[in-house]
């Protein structure tokens, strides 16, 4: 009985633990896409890999302060070169390692952004319409949760609404 009230001290102690550190990083069990089921993967293999995590999934950590949370098709050529219209160097027409080996360099095609970026990208593209592809099964639920608590971002929230079939 002392054996067993001893590995379950143990136990719970090390499910508090992991409870702990998963609430003080802000980090969620699993991370949901905006459909709220399972985040799927932005960049697969053939094409750089993507996230700020580069696990390929748009997650963050706490240090992440622009959020990349909105998975783009960089590659569509619908709305002009995101790096391009957002002011930023060209890396998006560039190559980083590859999503199935690191090892290798492949061309950035589906890409974790920054909110914050993407919405600013959406005005200066001319609108919802003007913009590229949304890989909407890969955005994180993260990003309408930030959308929705500030009004200056109202047309971001409606844009992703729109073309992944929200509203």
């Amino acid at each position: 009985w002392m054996i067993f009230s001893t590995m379950h001290l143990f136990l719970c102690a090390g499910l508090t633990m992991v409870f702990m550190v998963q609430l003080v990083l802000g980090q969620e069990e699993e991370p949901q896409n905006i459909y709220g089921g399972k985040l799927q993967q932005c960049s697969s293999p053939g094409m750089a890999l993507t996230g700020y995590t580069r696990t390929g999934h748009c997650v963050k950590i706490n240090d992440d302060m622009g959020s990349h949370h909105i998975c783009t098709k960089l590659s569509s050529t619908t709305g002009g070169n995101f790096c391009t219209v957002t002011g930023q160097s060209d890396w998006c027409s560039s190559e980083m390692p590859c999503h199935e080996n690191t090892a290798l360099r492949c061309p950035v095609q589906n890409w974790c952004v920054c909110q914050w970026a993407f919405a600013r990208y959406i005005d200066m593209a001319g609108g919802c319409e003007h913009i590229q592809e949304i890989q909407c099964n890969a955005v994180n639920r993260q990003a309408l949760v930030a959308y929705q608590k500030n009004e200056r971002y109202k047309d971001a929230l409606e844009c992703i609404e729109r073309k992944c079939g929200l509203m």
